[in-house]
């Protein structure tokens, strides 16, 4: 099985564990965390999720550890 073989083989079972467990993740505070930035002015709204994108690059960052080692 090649290189390309196995991350589609990867990426196929994490979009189905992601499938099953979305309804939960939905409900998590993930999105709006302390950090975000969020301006709502009367013609301009701006949504710059800086903390949820730094904790959501240290875990995958993290899945993608265990994969290699």
């Amino acid at each position: 099985m090649s290189a390309w073989q196995k991350i589609l083989l990867y990426l196929g079972v994490l979009l189905i564990i992601l499938s099953f467990v979305w309804p939960y993740l939905s409900k998590l505070p993930i999105g709006r965390l302390p950090g975000d930035i969020y301006i709502d002015k009367p013609n301009f709204k701006l949504y710059f999720p800086i903390t949820t994108m730094l904790l959501l690059s240290v875990i995958v960052s993290f899945i993608l550890w265990l994969f290699r080692k």
